[in-house]
């Protein structure tokens, strides 16, 4: 019958998106078109704005909800209490029961004027109620079966109902008899075993025509006659129909199968128009046709919502609905901007998205025959008429407001000379305050606040009005129950206290509310007023305090006992803020966003001893279109926030405080309409805790929603090869572990051995990738590689590239080693400047090691001279000094791998001074101009140290207790010299093998700058022997004695443990001895010296 269009469609199936749980469903739109009012067997009725809303008004009507319709503001159900209800629309308020059945009701209709209404029941009755008055009904009986559906006739003379006993009838609903009938479907028992719920409808306007799905065809019969004029059908009809619907024209019909199809045909024509196909082959049973744009809403027996858009159009729709841009503008521009984004809706409604496809946004943006403008007035030509932006702009959405807005510019004031002028992009409307962690205000149960803390729910119905706080770990505090008499609407929760906070009503003032439950004393709440006409519009806790950012911009910050602390002033109305420790994170408009872009700034602040800005209203980074659904700290303190597309932004601080999105959310959604719902981020172990919402953006409290974790990934090309892998990898462990570093600055405890484990997965990912570059001969990338290792790791390095005959980039490695000892010793020594003693003798660790890369730009200035009391740590200082001390006559005795023929004079431009600025510490300078380090000595030179080292080292670093162990003995004056003295133990050895190539660099170091130091000899070595190294010298010969293995430095190790054995009497004898004989002869020197090391 049907016939093929040659046209191409251009109509657009929106993705489905989730309505309900599984089962059967049914659609509607109301009167204007406005919404889409859904029903299913949740027993929810559902009110979206558009397809995109992910908040939509929920009214629950009973257990189950067979179906619905909606007309003059009334919502009639058909519920399984076997009863028809009344609802007022949009309201939702119950409105009365209509009418009882004995079984449950499977179809409700208006009619025409809304006036009756019809329901068909599995009790084979059909009932027509009166809805001003319930008790006028009339009752149709004749079915044998079940009624499956029922359609008034546009005329209301006519009912026509379908029934499981396989018959077709139509009533006369003024006599209530039965006009006529046909025998058209197949029988059964029951709704469930019908093949097909046969929902059949009536032309609009004339009803002319009666239509009924017949298994893959539509019958449709003549009025008066009851003659079957014509049936509809398609090839692409495979299974029986399930529902047909007519246009509101009258003109088209659609039918949707149970497999899942839907098919629109010009009934004139009997063309098929349209086709769609359903991306999961469910059944659809219901269908709805907008009352005015080219458009279907369907439902399937699994319950969810789909949109067929532009049905039958060749070309671009004139009258295509704007489904994102729902709002007026009209607001924004006079600054009250309450209407949108009230602090419930969630989502902007001016973003024009409309689903994957960009291209349609113009369309929406710009209907055609509604050209955007504004008129500029003669009098300035740079003025724009506001009031006329507001009147053109505010055409966009007339269509959305149901009104004909045919000659929509002719309500604009006449002007002598008009021209077009505004037509770039549109304001975005500012988004609402938020809480992170809480769901829109206007739920009756709700969520206040979820984080790492605990969970505190607000109920607001009719039996209670009340908050309730729950602890993760009830260890902190017992679960509480308070009344919301106050009707808070903000909350937060730290392990310290709760804060609430109100808004201001006619009598009271806005109020901030404090229950310091780790309070001492027993006075635990406080509350506090702002000035009238100042609105709290978000709230935070911080360890020791609480914050509150207020409506007249400004931030005012209280002790947690409810001491009034700093005000400051924003520069723009908050969006949401967030504290953790000492650290206050605030977010908020710094201006007004276009096309969509929310314009977003952020201020980081310390609230410690030292008060301090971090990020001075910095831009905030959202995705396009986006907007900020939560912001908060990790559990280790390193600022984070999420943002409406599911990137969750997290603070690099080791990249001067930028930001980096270390995980996509909507990669791990199944459905376009799922979403994650963030309540914590954890750096170790890396964790993204999250709720998984089922076509919704946040969930209900109710069951108790499960959290899920999510993995982290920095978004790295070519994740998928192993080496982008092993890169993603690399860099997320940095990050992830530079808030240990941030920790050990500010003077917080923190795990040691956390740190260690990071730096060996660090070291091992980038001795793989070395590997790697190795097998691929990219020679260049592993020298790369090995500017981002520790020496231990490059020690590693040089070996595998020897083996694997490169000898040329174990040379090139080696002097990568060099330089990277000389950067660490510069950057050490400065460090070690800008620190008094006190400082020094207590510091924590040393973060030099994050320092390599840097090259300090300043030379050293001037020697110190420090003195101490404390005999042991000076002596064990001193002995781990002792290689520095430079000679003036001869060779140093431990300098056995370098030959004396390379020991020359230098070249007096290479005398070291410290004004010359650097120079290479290692860069021996001989006639021969040799080379410092071959690449077979290096490795000789390997194995020979690394035994002695790691005993050396592990030793060292048993020994030290202040993490840091920093020479008191004067300074040498330039970066050479200083060199050396980087290769003595100073931080903890992470691993005992990691001195190897230092120590070896060190004796070519150590050569070169006896001959280059004679300027500074004789200050430099005048220096005080302690008491102990007086001791060590005479008692020498009996430890080794004892031990003949020992070298050096263990000699030192056991001469200190023999030294503290003694009383402290004879102890301060040997301090006299040091300090009556000056060390001033050069015999005693030189006795020093020449012990080997």
């Amino acid at each position: 019958m049907s016939r093929q269009v040659g046209a191409k469609m251009p109509s657009k199936q929106k993705p489905m998106r989730y309505g309900h749980t599984e089962g059967h469903t049914d659609v509607c739109f109301d009167d204007t078109g406005s919404c889409i009012v859904t029903c299913g067997s949740d027993g929810d009725v559902r009110i979206w704005e558009n397809l995109d809303d992910d908040d939509p008004k929920s009214i629950n009507v009973g257990e189950k909800a067979y179906s619905c319709a909606l007309k003059n503001g009334k919502l009639i159900t058909a519920v399984s209490n076997n009863t028809v209800q009344i609802h007022t629309f949009p309201e939702g308020a119950p409105d009365g029961i209509l009418t009882r059945f004995t079984m449950p009701v499977n179809h409700v209709t208006f009619s025409p004027d809304g006036t009756k209404v019809a329901a068909g029941s599995s009790d084979f009755m059909i009932k027509v109620v009166e809805v001003t008055d319930s008790s006028k009904q009339k009752t149709f009986r004749g079915h044998d079966a079940p009624v499956l559906s029922l359609s008034f006739d546009p005329k209301d003379v006519y009912l026509a109902s379908a029934s499981c006993d396989g018959s077709v009838r139509v009533w006369n609903i003024a006599d209530q008899t039965c006009t006529t009938s046909w025998l058209l479907l197949q029988k059964c028992n029951d709704v469930i075993n019908a093949k097909s719920i046969c929902r059949l409808a009536w032309q609009p306007g004339t009803g002319k025509l009666l239509a009924v799905p017949v298994d893959k065809v539509v019958e449709l019969f003549r009025r008066e006659t009851w003659d079957s004029q014509f049936d509809l059908s398609d090839a692409s009809i495979t299974q029986p129909l399930n529902v047909v619907v007519w246009s509101p024209c009258g003109q088209f019909l659609a039918a949707g199968s149970v497999d899942g199809n839907v098919v629109v045909w010009n009934v004139e024509t009997q063309q098929c128009i349209e086709r769609m196909k359903h991306e999961k082959k469910y059944s659809i049973c219901g269908l709805a046709w907008h009352p005015k744009y080219k458009q279907i809403a369907y439902t399937d027996n699994e319950g969810n919502l789909g949109l067929l858009e532009n049905i039958g159009d060749v070309e671009k729709p004139n009258d295509k609905v704007a489904s994102a841009v729902a709002k007026d503008y009209n607001d924004l521009f006079d600054g009250d901007d309450d209407d949108y984004l009230n602090g419930d809706v969630i989502e902007p409604p001016s973003s024009p998205k409309t689903g994957d496809h960009e291209d349609d946004a113009d369309d929406l943006m710009q209907p055609p025959g509604h050209v955007r403008r504004a008129v500029i007035d003669d009098d300035d030509d740079n003025s724009l008429d506001i009031g006329l932006i507001k009147a053109s702009s505010s055409l966009l959405e007339k269509e959305d407001d149901g009104e004909d807005q045919t000659g929509g510019f002719s309500a604009l004031p006449p002007s002598s000379t008009q021209r077009p002028f505004y037509d770039g992009p549109m304001p975005t409307p500012r988004q609402k305050p938020f809480q992170s962690g809480s769901t829109p205000v206007h739920l009756m149960h709700r969520f206040m606040v979820w984080n790492s803390v605990g969970i505190i729910r607000c109920y607001n119905d009719e039996q209670d009005n009340a908050i309730d706080i729950e602890f993760h770990d009830t260890s902190v505090h017992h679960a509480t129950h308070l009344p919301n008499s106050l009707g808070h609407t903000m909350a937060d929760l730290s392990t310290e206290a709760i804060l609430l906070a109100c808004e201001s009503t006619e009598e009271l003032a806005s109020k901030l509310h404090c229950i310091h439950f780790g309070s001492w004393d027993a006075n635990k709440e406080w509350t506090v007023d702002v000035p009238k006409d100042e609105e709290i519009e978000a709230i935070c806790l911080g360890q020791g305090w609480a914050a509150c950012a207020t409506s007249a911009l400004l931030v005012r910050v209280f002790t947690v006992g409810g001491v009034q602390k700093e005000i400051f002033s924003l520069p723009g109305p908050v969006v949401s803020m967030a504290g953790h420790g000492e650290q206050l994170m605030i977010v908020y408009h710094r201006g007004t966003g276009f096309d969509g872009d929310q314009c977003l700034g952020v201020q980081l602040m310390e609230l410690g001893m030292k008060k301090r800005q971090v990020l001075h209203g910095d831009p905030l980074s959202l995705t396009r279109k986006s907007y900020l659904v939560w912001v908060g700290f990790s559990a280790e303190g390193t600022p984070c926030y999420v943002d409406s597309e599911g990137i969750v932004q997290m603070l690099n601080r080791g990249l001067g405080n930028t930001w980096i999105p270390v995980c996509n959310t909507r990669e791990h959604c199944k459905g376009k309409y799922d979403h994650y719902w963030v309540v914590g981020i954890h750096e170790n172990p890396q964790q993204l805790r999250c709720i998984p919402c089922k076509g919704a953006r946040f969930p209900p409290t109710l069951p108790r929603p499960a959290v899920a974790i999510l993995p982290f990934k920095l978004p790295y090309c070519q994740v998928e090869t192993e080496k982008g892998q092993m890169e993603e990898q690399y860099w997320r462990s940095v990050l992830f572990h530079s808030h240990l570093d941030y920790l050990s600055k500010n003077g917080y405890e923190f795990d040691e051995n956390a740190k260690n484990q990071a730096v060996k997965e660090q070291q091992e990912l980038l001795m793989k990738l070395f590997a790697l570059s190795c097998k691929l001969e990219r020679e260049s990338r592993c020298v790369e590689l090995a500017e981002l290792m520790t020496h231990s790791v490059l020690n590693l390095a040089i070996k595998y590239a020897s083996r694997s005959r490169r000898l040329n980039l174990a040379q090139l490695l080696s002097e990568v080693a060099v330089e990277k000892a000389s950067e660490l010793a510069a950057a050490q020594e400065d460090e070690e400047e800008e620190e008094d003693f006190q400082k020094r003798s207590s510091a924590g660790s040393s973060s030099s090691a994050t320092k390599w890369g840097q090259l300090p730009g300043r030379n050293v200035q001037q020697d110190q001279e420090v003195e101490d009391d404390e005999e042991e740590t000076d002596a064990c200082e001193e002995a781990e000094e002792t290689p520095e001390v430079h000679k003036e006559k001869e060779p140093n005795g431990f300098s056995k791998g370098v030959t004396s023929a390379e020991v020359n004079t230098p070249k007096p431009a290479l005398v070291a001074s410290s004004s010359r600025g650097r120079v290479n510490p290692f860069k021996v300078s001989s006639s021969k101009k040799e080379p410092v380090v071959p690449s077979g000595n290096v490795l000789d030179n390997m194995t020979k140290y690394s035994k002695k080292t790691s005993s050396s080292a592990s030793r060292a670093a048993d020994k030290q207790n202040p993490p840091v162990i920093k020479p008191l003995t004067p300074k040498p004056k330039t970066k050479q010299a200083s060199a050396a003295s980087f290769f003595q133990p100073r931080t903890p050895a992470t691993n005992p093998g990691e001195k190897t190539v230092e120590e070896r660099e060190e004796k070519a170091g150590n050569e070169s700058q006896e001959v280059k130091v004679t300027a500074q000899e004789n200050t430099e070595n005048r220096r005080p022997k302690t008491g102990f190294q007086m001791w060590l010298e005479e008692n020498r010969a009996n430890i080794l004695t004892d031990n003949p293995d020992l070298n050096e430095a263990e000699v030192i190790k056991e001469g200190m443990s023999r030294f503290r054995m003694l009383t402290s009497e004879e102890r301060m004898v040997w301090t006299e001895k040091a300090r009556g004989g000056r060390v001033s002869d050069s015999a005693e020197d030189k006795k020093e010296e020449a012990s080997p090391s």
